[in-house]
């Protein structure tokens, strides 16, 4: 019998969560076990997770929900002491926040462990060699694997509102570092410290630069400052409902600093082998996921205040993934 049970609705600020019930999960590897989803803690995270749940679900396969654990280094810790089975992962953000690798790096000298067929000097997109990359290089020091990435690109960026770029004449981010000064950034709290694609990279990158000042906050409330017209840039992601809701400017990365951020299912090997029937329960949803739907989820969460739950069942029922 497939069993559902949200573990964690609040964020989670030690990066492993430590309480009983989760630390049965180190133990899955027997049909016996339930499978563990994880997720960070942001609206389009929430919703995959739920989306993922689902397809559990219909499948057979029994589970249980730890939604909300934090940042990308409180999830990954999770995941690397069994403590989760799987969560939504970004490729870019495995590649330069855990794996440490700067994007730029990557594609100038080709970093072991990638691909050679999905280098873009061997005809490959850039996007396959990111995905290659962290996938080996998951498989070889964490024991996890990636199942088939979405087509939607949540990629990091920095956006403005339409009246306040067009008035400053900013459309790139060379642009935006000229101005910066006079401007207030509302960021994620994590993104001051994130060497390979936050503030650090921003100067490194573009030059050393400093905004007049950064609102830091949790992700669910960075587009508060906008509307409230504390701050004039944010860190947006590329299916982020708020862009188009808000008459955002999403500014171009002229220097091409952030990777690609498709999304896949990161999950233990020793899970896969123990359900086997996991990739084919996910794999199936992650073609369907462009930039277009995964926006228009995000937006009947964040925008409408629909329960992630419900939004998750609702489209993958329309799609005939699971019975209504």
């Amino acid at each position: 019998m497939v069993t559902r049970r949200t573990l964690v609705k609040g964020a989670v600020a030690a990066p492993v969560l430590g309480s009983a019930l989760l630390a049965s999960a180190r133990r899955v590897g027997a049909q016996d076990d339930p499978v563990i989803v994880g997720s960070k803690d942001f609206t389009e995270q929430f919703i995959l997770a739920e989306i993922y749940a689902a397809l559990l679900e219909e499948a057979d396969i029994p589970f249980e929900l730890a939604k909300n654990l934090g940042g990308t280094g409180v999830a990954q810790a999770a995941l690397e002491a069994g403590e989760i089975s799987l969560y939504p992962e970004y490729p870019g953000t495995a590649l330069v926040e855990v794996l440490g690798i700067e994007f730029a790096t990557l594609l100038g000298s080709g970093t072991p462990g990638a691909s050679p067929a999905a280098s873009p000097a061997a005809g490959g997109s850039v996007d396959e060699l990111v995905f290659e990359t962290v996938r080996t290089q998951y498989e070889e020091q964490f024991g996890v694997t990636l199942l088939e990435q979405t087509p939607f690109n949540n990629t990091q960026a920095l956006a403005m509102p339409r009246a306040e770029a067009e008035e400053r004449g900013i459309t790139t981010i060379s642009q935006l570092v000229e101005a910066a000064g006079d401007l207030t950034l509302s960021a994620p709290v994590d993104f001051e410290e994130r060497q390979q694609d936050g503030l650090p990279a921003l100067q490194r990158v573009y030059g050393d630069f400093e905004f007049g000042e950064i609102l830091a906050v949790a992700p669910g409330i960075k587009y508060q400052a906008i509307e409230d017209e504390d701050a004039q840039v944010v860190v947006a992601f590329g299916t982020d409902a708020e862009i188009v809701a808000l008459d955002l400017v999403v500014l171009e990365d002229d220097l091409g600093l952030f990777p690609p951020y498709h999304v896949a299912p990161f999950v233990r090997q020793d899970v896969l082998e123990a359900y086997p029937g996991i990739a084919d329960a996910l794999n199936q949803v992650a073609p369907l996921l462009t930039d277009e739907v995964m926006s228009g989820l995000n937006g009947q969460v964040a925008l409408e205040g629909r329960p992630e739950d419900e939004v998750a069942r609702e489209f993958l029922t329309e799609q005939g993934l699971i019975g209504g």
